[in-house]
């Protein structure tokens, strides 16, 4: 649910890296902190867990444009990917944007990558989201490994919404703003539709 900030003309959008443990979500949101140039980003806050880090950190993204003269500010959260820390998902996805999930290629991640994907589904349903309809894309990551199971094959497991899916090595960058910029295409063109039912309404930015 993105908040409208009207003091510095921002709306501030969180798009959450979802999937299993040591899949590659903190790879990736490292890697966009890095390429990010610094007076565009916020500082990275780390959260340390026993076996896994949430991280989280906050840009402005200088070619995806403004809404109705309002910058677009990008909220990047990561959540943990052990089982046990199921309270600390469904807490990071309340009042989620878009969705990266973050799939492990190697073949014996699968039935990990099913696990965290059905954990997604139920997390999201008892918050009131219909998977169906938010702004998510696949990312099929560590493809640079040699025991992968073929991405036919994963988006048959993963992807039976046919969600957009991106072929990823996060260690060396390739796929990851690939992912990044498609969902956040994704939420923006949601809130253009979501601001465009408020103008129909009388309700202007």
């Amino acid at each position: 649910m993105s908040f409208v900030n009207y003091h510095t003309k921002e709306i501030n959008c969180k798009i959450v890296y979802y999937g299993p443990g040591l899949g590659g979500k903190t790879t990736n949101i490292q890697y966009v902190y890095q390429k990010t140039s610094g007076e565009n980003k916020g500082q990275i806050i780390s959260l340390n867990t026993e076996n896994e880090r949430t991280l989280f950190f906050d840009f402005l993204p200088l070619d995806l444009g403004n809404i109705r003269g309002f910058k677009t500010r990008f909220h990047l959260y990561t959540v943990p990917g052990q089982v046990f820390y199921e309270a600390s998902r469904k807490l990071i996805l309340r009042g989620v944007d878009g969705i990266i999930f973050v799939a492990d290629s190697q073949v014996e991640k699968m039935e990990a990558n099913i696990e965290s994907l059905e954990g997604l589904k139920k997390n999201l349903r008892e918050q009131g989201y219909d998977i169906d309809k938010l702004p998510i894309v696949m990312q099929w990551n560590k493809r640079d490994l040699p025991n992968t199971t073929p991405e036919e094959e994963m988006q048959k497991e993963l992807n039976k919404w046919n969600f957009p899916s991106f072929s990823a090595t996060a260690m060396s960058g390739k796929g990851v703003f690939d992912s990044l910029k498609a969902v956040s295409k994704m939420v923006l063109m949601n809130l253009r539709g979501g601001l465009t039912k408020r103008e129909e309404n009388g309700n202007y930015l």
